[in-house]
């Protein structure tokens, strides 16, 4: 009971900062673009395009009415996270090299180290892990 509420509480915590990140890369994209690596092609579509994709993976993640949605969502999600991770190096390598060493290794390195519980987490959420569990 309490891991099932617990469950929903940060499917909604998690599906709400997907939303507001979706809304942020379409309204804002200036300062996502700036961390998208130099070897990644037409910066602002990609941004564009991160944006709706975690538009659409929130979407998915919190409607009510299909669990296999909420599943897909889930795999999306994690792939998703673990597609941008470069771009959270990309930052950290760009913010350090100023001169003044920029947000510094306490701000990166935490940020670096959370994105596989932020993969891990949209698979536990979305009930995508549910299926490996051995009776």
């Amino acid at each position: 009971m309490v891991a099932s509420r617990l469950r929903t509480v940060l499917r909604w915590l998690l599906g709400l900062a997907y939303g507001a990140a979706g809304v942020l890369h379409l309204a804002a994209p200036d300062p996502f673009v700036s961390i998208v690596p130099g070897w990644v092609p037409a910066p602002y579509l990609v941004v564009a395009l991160t944006g709706l994709a975690e538009l659409a993976g929130a979407a998915a993640l919190l409607q009510p009415w299909s669990h296999a949605l909420r599943i897909a969502a889930g795999w999306g999600l994690a792939a998703y996270a673990l597609a941008v991770w470069p771009a959270n190096f990309e930052h950290m390598r760009m913010d350090m090299a100023q001169a003044d060493g920029g947000l510094g290794f306490g701000y990166h390195l935490p940020r670096l180290a959370f994105q596989p519980v932020l993969i891990w987490l949209a698979l536990w959420v979305s009930g995508a892990l549910s299926r490996f569990r051995s009776a």
